[in-house]
């Protein structure tokens, strides 16, 4: 039995704005708890005009202060845009406001084209330093040692639990060498899924905050009442797909009837290889797809996507989700992070 978890992507919809994504996300936090999942996250992207999350650990804050259990995080913090300090200052703070309920997922890519790093005063060798920076953020949110100058005022001591987040096998490699949860995007990037979790848990080194590997895997979940309803409100994120390959990043669209008058046969076969890790359908298809991946794949978490226009729409996904993946209490012990 794996747990679930959401990544919400903090759509801003035609027709709505930023205050409005924000809070949604925040209330999809607070009805999240109730259905039982464990964890929600946000992501950080820059530049990008239908995603409101750029200033993660706002958001973050935002969402966790909606909201009573659930643990709130970053899936993450892009951190070659980032000093190390900054980022343990900003999670040792959401630490002591929302105690034992925040994670932070720490990603190598930039989240964002170069033009945009270059405003962000970063450049691409800092990915080279990556292993480095998730050490000296560890280390930040230990406790103290004797003789030491330098704090990360105030995450000192808060342990906040670190994941490592991929795409690749690297990002495998790492967290396995550092002993971390590993977390695999396999909702936007499916083809290395096996080979990576694969190379997580053959590698893994038990460390001072895991003692065996831990997998979470994205996919992408649109459910609804009947299979019918749930292809119509999966246009939305086939929509958006197809914008990536066109350059065209813009708002999260409004479902259609017939997603085939939109895309051409090219961009088509480009957004099914994207989204291959997806299940769209009514109650029955959703529990058969999430089982057979969770069976396929042995994780012991899934991060769900489910990217629908509508709010209402959104949490009824969500709900018949949970519905259909039933799971138990989550112990808080190194076995789930």
């Amino acid at each position: 039995m794996a747990f679930r978890s959401i990544l919400d992507l903090v759509r801003v919809r035609q027709g709505a704005d930023a205050r409005q994504a924000l809070d949604q996300a925040r209330d999809l936090a607070a009805h999240a708890e109730d259905w039982g999942y464990r964890r929600i996250w946000v992501a950080e992207h820059h530049n990008m005009q239908g995603i409101a999350s750029a200033a993660t650990a706002v958001v973050v804050a935002h969402i966790a202060a909606g909201s009573q259990r659930i643990r709130v995080g970053a899936g993450g913090i892009m951190l070659p845009n980032h000093a190390p300090m900054v980022i343990a200052e900003q999670f040792g703070t959401l630490a002591h406001l929302f105690p034992g309920r925040i994670d932070l997922g720490l990603g190598r890519a930039p989240g964002t084209d170069q033009t945009t790093m270059r405003a962000l005063r970063r450049s691409l060798a800092n990915a080279d330093n990556f292993p480095n920076d998730v050490l000296e953020l560890q280390a930040y949110f230990r406790p103290a040692g004797e003789g030491q100058t330098l704090h990360a005022v105030p995450a000192t001591g808060t342990q906040v639990p670190l994941w490592i987040l991929g795409s690749s096998t690297y990002g495998a490699q790492l967290a396995a060498a550092l002993g971390l949860p590993y977390a695999f995007a396999s909702h936007f990037a499916p083809e290395q899924l096996l080979p990576a979790l694969d190379v997580y848990r053959s590698r893994f080194q038990p460390s001072e905050q895991l003692d065996r590997p831990y997998a979470m895997a994205g996919i992408n979940v649109v459910a609804a009442d009947t299979d019918a309803q749930a292809r119509r409100l999966a246009t939305t994120q086939q929509m958006s797909v197809t914008g990536i390959f066109r350059g065209e990043r813009g708002l999260s669209q409004p479902p259609v009837d017939d997603i085939d008058t939109y895309w051409s046969p090219l961009e088509k076969a480009q957004a099914q290889r994207f989204l291959a890790r997806s299940v769209v359908g009514g109650p029955q298809a959703v529990k058969a797809g999430l089982e057979a991946f969770i069976a396929e794949t042995g994780v012991d978490e899934v991060m769900i996507v489910s990217d629908v226009f509508d709010h209402a729409a959104r949490l009824r996904s969500y709900e018949i989700i949970a519905e259909v993946m039933p799971v138990g209490e989550v112990p808080l012990d190194r076995s789930a992070p």
